[in-house]
């Protein structure tokens, strides 16, 4: 099995993008002729609804059986449900309204008018993961895991220095102090993630060319979250040209 980290720059958002969404579909498909059940997590930035918006308008969208994929979270944002915050929300207006997914087979994090405290939403979402769990392991097989990038380095919502990025028992855990609005959040950890078969972090803007560089070189995990995430086979990091300024060329892939 490899275990391999690659960069794959392309020139700007919108190829980015559109590169993402084509190579998405193109692995669903392929994953579907394998086995009987594909889960992804999505996640919530900029680029993340552009990739979901690509795969809508992409003309091979149709050619996958979505009745048989499982859509779940990275990380989300406490707040209620139908708030334009939530991340959720974006993923069905961009994809998931459009597509012929069962209501069964997307599974968001709680919302903050569920009627469960933050903790109790945490443990919730922890029991919802193990209901599809893979083994004994307390997970789904996450096929494909998107993650965004924030100029501190942070993913899903795993801060800098923040006791999150430390968690090693728990699946979810509850953030009540995020650097970044909401407050309150709920997130996979660095182990849930790490149990993904692949990895795939979208990058754009020059603002994220330090934390980006600081990950492939090795930087802590504790101050550099991202630093810490690596897919079980393949972690791929999809950036523009400016997210990729202080990437050392020989990390840079000229194909997937």
């Amino acid at each position: 099995m490899t275990n391999e980290r690659r960069v794959l720059v392309h020139t700007d958002k919108a190829a980015l993008a559109a590169s993402i969404a084509a190579r998405a579909l193109t692995k669903i498909v392929d994953l579907l002729d394998e086995q009987d059940r594909v889960s992804i997590v999505l996640e919530g930035g900029r680029v993340a609804m552009d990739v979901l918006t690509q795969i809508n308008e992409n003309p091979a969208r149709d050619t996958v059986d979505w009745s048989r994929v499982h859509f779940w979270w990275g990380d989300e944002r406490f707040v209620p449900s139908g708030d334009d915050e939530r991340n959720d929300l974006k993923a069905r207006r961009a994809l998931l309204d459009h597509i012929s997914v069962p209501e069964s087979n997307i599974h968001p994090m709680p919302a903050a008018d569920a009627g469960l405290s933050l903790d109790e939403a945490a443990v919730a979402y922890a029991d919802e993961l193990a209901r599809f769990g893979d083994g004994d392991s307390g997970l789904p097989r996450f096929d494909i895991t998107f993650l965004g990038v924030g100029p501190d380095g942070h993913t899903a919502s795993l801060f800098p220095d923040q006791p999150q990025v430390l968690e090693k028992d728990a699946h979810v855990v509850a953030v009540r102090d995020s650097p970044k609005p909401p407050p309150e959040r709920l997130s996979l950890t660095r182990p849930a993630l790490n149990s993904s078969q692949r990895i795939w972090v979208e990058i754009a803007g020059a603002e994220k060319a330090s934390s980006l560089g600081l990950a492939l070189a090795g930087a802590a995990y504790s101050e550099v979250p991202i630093a810490g995430i690596k897919g079980r086979k393949r972690t791929v990091f999809f950036v523009d040209r400016e997210a990729a300024a202080e990437v050392p060329e020989n990390l840079i892939a000229q194909s997937y």
